[in-house]
């Protein structure tokens, strides 16, 4: 699989490399302060990082003014197993390089992404990077499997904590798995065994085979 650089022109369609905010301190409890689990793990809003006065200049600067929340998903990966969106943006930021896989949600028809339609994207360490609205994407996958990843995850506040309650009779709820959280599994992931809507047809990429 074609491994992209997000200063690519093809990242265009999916996000943008952030410039102009600081991120230096964030950058330094991310790696001090959060695990690497051999498997992945998710915090929605890590209190270190977002009690920062450099968080809450770049909350401003990156929502303009909207509450976010400052969390993190570390660990190794090389698979695709699941895509998801929001209903805004998300950034994120490395200590190490790792690789985005993504797709537009465009792209999903009559319910169902085709993952031969999957871009991967390197993200260099160090450098913050914007994931659009309407970009697929999930856990970021290594590309050192001796260091794994550490990457920050900036969304608006709320999002990915618990599920809300709905009486809408709208197909695309079936795939809300949390708040602001749309999800489509593949067959072979956790998540679908554990209930989520399978979502995406083809192949469950494999760095390490595709």
């Amino acid at each position: 699989m074609k491994i992209y650089k997000v200063t690519d022109p093809e990242f265009k369609e999916y996000g943008r490399v952030v410039e102009g905010v600081s991120t230096d301190d964030i950058l330094k409890v991310l790696k001090e302060q959060t695990p690497i689990p051999e498997g992945t793990t998710y915090v929605p809003d890590f209190e270190p990082i977002s009690s920062l006065p450099e968080a809450k200049a770049a909350e401003k600067a990156l929502f303009g003014g909207v509450p976010a929340e400052f969390g993190f998903c570390n660990g190794h990966n090389r698979k695709l197993n699941c895509l998801e969106y929001h209903r805004c943006s998300e950034f994120n930021l490395g200590t190490e390089d790792f690789i985005l896989l993504l797709g537009r949600q465009q792209e999903i028809e009559d319910g169902f992404f085709d993952t031969a339609k999957t871009k991967a994207f390197q993200v260099p360490a160090g450098v913050l990077v914007e994931v659009y609205a309407t970009s697929l994407h999930y856990a970021p996958c290594h590309v050192d499997a001796a260091k794994g990843f550490q990457v920050l995850v900036v969304l608006s506040k709320g999002t990915n904590t618990e599920r809300p309650e709905t009486e809408s009779g709208c197909d695309e709820l079936t795939y809300l798995t949390a708040a602001n959280k749309w999800l489509l599994a593949h067959e072979e992931s956790s998540e679908a065994q554990g209930g989520a809507r399978v979502g995406l047809k083809g192949k469950n990429i494999d760095l390490d085979i595709d």
